[in-house]
C-alpha cells in the first residue's frame, strides 16, 4: 500500500510557496535522458533468479587484487590490516549511531575526538571536524566557508584540481551565485594561478599532490592569497602522502580538505568514503559539520560531548554553515583505528614504501618506447603521455590482465589534449612482478 500524505491542494500550496510553477520545474536540472530513461528490465523475477542474474553481472568485474593494479586518481588500493575490521566491530563502538546523548554514546564520541586530533596533526592545522561525506563535498564546503569568512564571491580552481572535486564545487556554488573561475588543465604544474588572484577573490583551491601526481609548493600561493585578503584551500586525494610531504598547514593553508579513504578503507566500488576537513582556530565557527570535545562528567571523570554542530538540524537555517546531516561514522572509525595502529613512524614508513613503488614503476615505464613521464616530482602517482590513445591502451592491457591506470579521456572527455594521458598510481601493494607485467604489456600495446 502506498502512503501519500499530501493531497493536490497541499502540493499546489507548497509549489506556490517555493515559487515553482509545477512538479516538473523541481526536476529541471535533471537531464531528460536520465529522468525518462527506458530501462530494459523485466517486471519481476524470483529471488533466486535475481541473485543468479546479478551474480553473472558481478562476475564481469575484475577485483583490484586479482592482478597488477595501477588505478588511482582519487581512490587507492592499500593494504588494510585485518585488525581494523575486527576492532570496528567491538561493542565499545557499537553505541548509539547519533552522538546526541553522550551518556550512551561515549564510544562514538571518543573515536570522533581521536579522529579530529589525528586529522589536525596530519594536515598541520589547529582544528578538524568529525568528517565530511568525502573529499569532493569537503572541497565544496570549503569554498562556501571561504565566502562566509571573506565576504567575497570569487573562487579560483586550479587546473590541477581533480575534475570531480571541481564539478561538485561548481554545482554547490551555483546555488549561491558565486563566481567560479576554472583554470585549464595543468598537466605539468606550470600554471600561474597567482596572477588571477584579485581583491574579489574569496579563495584559491589548489591540490597537492594534484590529480596528475605533481607535488606543489603551496607557500607562494598562500602568501599571494593572503595579500589580497583571500584564503588558500589545500586539497589532497591521497591521505598517505601526508606521511611524507610538508603539511598544508606548514605551507600557509587556511582550510585543508581531502579524501581519507586510503587509510583504513577499501575501494568499495567508489564509496562510502570519508572526507577530512581542517582549518585555523579563528575560523572554527564557520566550519561545517560536527565537532566533538573533551569534558568531565559530574564525578570528574574524562568524557566526550558534541561541542559544536552548526548545521540546519540543530540551529536556525540562516545561521547554519551547512546542511550536512551527519558524518562518515564507520569509515571514520576505520580511519582512526588504522592510523592508531600505524602511529607516526608507521605512517612515514608506509609513505616511503609508496614513493619507492612509484619511482620503480615510473623508471621502468619511462624506458618503454612511446612513453613520456610528465612529472618532475610526485608521491605515489604520476602521469604518462603516450604515443597512442590512452583509453584504447588501457582496454588492451585490461584484456591482458593489467589494470593500467586512469586515461585522461575519462576525466576530461572533451579535452583532446588529455586523451593521450594516463594517470598511474603505485602503492605499497604493487610488487616487482606487477611492474614488469605492466611494462611488457604496455610495450606490446604501443608497438
Amino acid at each position: 500500500m502506498r502512503y501519500l500524505p499530501h493531497n493536490n491542494a497541499d502540493r499546489q500550496a507548497m509549489l506556490k510557496t517555493i515559487g515553482a510553477a509545477d512538479i516538473d520545474t523541481l526536476f529541471a536540472d535533471v537531464p531528460n535522458e536520465a529522468l525518462n530513461a527506458d530501462f530494459d528490465l523485466p517486471d519481476h523475477k524470483g529471488e533466486m533468479e535475481v541473485e543468479r542474474a546479478l551474480g553473472a553481472m558481478a562476475a564481469k568485474n575484475r577485483a583490484a587484487g586479482a592482478g597488477p593494479f595501477f588505478i588511482g586518481a582519487g581512490a587507492y588500493k592499500h593494504h588494510i590490516p585485518a585488525t581494523v575490521d575486527h576492532i570496528i566491530q567491538r561493542s565499545e563502538f557499537l553505541t548509539a549511531y547519533t552522538p546526541y546523548q553522550p551518556e550512551i554514546a561515549q564510544g562514538t564520541l571518543q573515536y570522533l575526538f581521536e579522529f579530529q586530533t589525528q586529522v589536525a596533526a596530519l594536515t598541520g592545522m589547529e582544528v578538524a571536524n568529525a568528517s565530511m561525506y568525502d573529499g569532493s563535498t569537503g572541497c565544496a564546503e570549503a569554498a562556501l566557508m571561504a565566502r562566509r569568512v571573506t565576504k567575497k564571491n570569487k573562487v579560483l580552481l586550479s587546473g590541477g584540481l581533480h575534475p570531480h572535486y571541481g564539478a561538485v564545487t561548481r554545482t554547490n556554488l551555483e546555488l549561491v551565485d558565486a563566481t567560479v573561475v576554472q583554470a585549464p588543465i595543468d598537466v605539468d604544474a606550470s600554471e600561474d594561478i597567482i596572477s588571477q588572484i584579485d581583491d574579489d577573490t574569496a579563495c584559491v583551491i589548489v591540490q597537492s599532490p594534484d590529480v596528475f601526481g605533481n607535488v606543489r609548493d603551496l607557500t607562494p600561493i598562500a602568501e599571494a592569497a593572503h595579500a589580497k585578503g583571500a584564503l588558500l584551500v589545500a586539497v589532497f586525494t591521497e591521505a598517505v602522502s601526508l606521511g611524507a610531504l610538508k603539511s598544508p598547514g606548514e605551507m600557509g593553508a587556511d582550510i585543508v580538505v581531502g579524501e581519507g579513504q586510503s587509510i583504513g578503507n577499501g575501494l568499495n566500488f567508489g564509496g562510502p568514503y570519508v572526507g577530512l576537513f581542517a582549518t585555523r582556530q579563528k575560523y572554527i565557527r564557520q566550519m561545517p559539520g560536527r565537532l566533538c570535545g573533551e569534558t568531565a562528567d559530574a564525578e570528574g571523570k574524562r568524557g566526550f560531548v558534541l561541542t559544536l554542530s552548526t548545521r540546519e538540524q540543530h540551529i536556525r537555517r540562516d545561521k547554519a554553515t551547512s546542511n550536512i546531516c551527519t558524518n562518515s561514522g564507520l569509515c571514520t572509525l576505520a580511519f582512526t583505528i588504522h592510523m592508531t595502529l600505524l602511529g607516526e613512524a608507521g605512517l612515514r614508513k608506509l609513505a616511503m614504501l609508496n614513493h619507492e613503488a612509484a619511482c620503480k614503476t615510473a623508471d621502468m615505464l619511462a624506458k618503454v618506447k612511446g612513453v613520456e613521464v610528465v612529472n618532475k616530482s610526485y608521491f605515489n602517482e604520476f602521469t604518462l603521455r603516450l604515443s597512442k590513445n590512452a583509453a584504447e591502451i588501457v582496454d588492451k592491457l585490461a584484456d591482458g590482465g593489467v589494470l593500467a591506470g586512469v586515461p585522461g579521456a575519462r576525466l576530461w572527455p572533451h579535452d583532446k589534449d588529455a586523451h593521450n594521458l594516463l594517470i598511474v598510481a603505485a602503492t605499497e601493494c604493487v610488487a616487482d612482478d606487477d611492474i614488469e607485467a605492466f611494462s611488457s604489456k604496455l610495450a606490446e600495446a604501443l608497438s
